[in-house]
């Protein structure tokens, strides 16, 4: 090994660590507490973005991460906790996880909502092991949510992420490659 990859391992180790000692939500926090931050997550959306209101409307689940702490020097990592809302009510936790390696340094927080918008995509996801993003996937952003008509959405995707809230010092917010799990908060 090398002093470059040697030094790059290192460093993303450490960048995790120092996340993870930030005010985060990798720490224990309750039911209550993820509730609050998941419904501030949801108004903030609802707010900002009114153009989203179809997804809202036509969804059969959504998913809520309210932050995502991601950061690393080359070998980096993801992690969030969230709730699935079906009809605006929490039916389960879940945690977010990513790892990645590759051209990257810096770190960043950002919240992302995944709108399931058939029944077959919701019950995959609910009653998997461990669910992975992959190409049945979608994004649209809030600001282009406007401009995204149900047909464009609903009808050929079965589940819809919208990314928001980035803030921090690396390019993109992407969720390939993103496994969530149910948790017990």
């Amino acid at each position: 090994m090398t002093d470059f990859p040697r030094r790059g391992v290192i460093l993303g180790l450490g960048a995790m660590a120092a996340l993870a000692a930030c005010g985060n939500p990798i720490g224990s926090e309750g039911a209550a507490e993820l509730d609050a931050r998941v419904d501030a997550a949801r108004d903030f959306l609802r707010s900002n973005y009114p153009g989203l209101e179809e997804l809202f409307e036509k969804s059969r689940g959504i998913l809520y991460i309210p932050v995502v702490t991601e950061g690393g020097f080359i070998i980096g990592g993801a992690t969030g906790r969230g709730a699935l809302r079906i009809n605006d009510a929490t039916v389960d936790y879940y945690r977010a996880t990513r790892a990645s390696i590759g051209l990257q340094a810096g770190a960043q927080q950002y919240a992302h909502a995944l709108f399931f918008m058939t029944e077959q995509a919701l019950s995959d996801f609910r009653f998997s092991p461990g669910w992975a993003a992959s190409a049945d996937l979608r994004y649209a952003t809030p600001t282009q949510g406007g401009s995204m008509g149900t047909e464009t959405t609903t009808q050929f995707a079965p589940v819809i992420a919208v990314v928001f809230g980035q803030s921090g010092i690396m390019a993109g917010a992407s969720l390939s490659g993103v496994k969530y799990t149910r948790i017990i908060p």
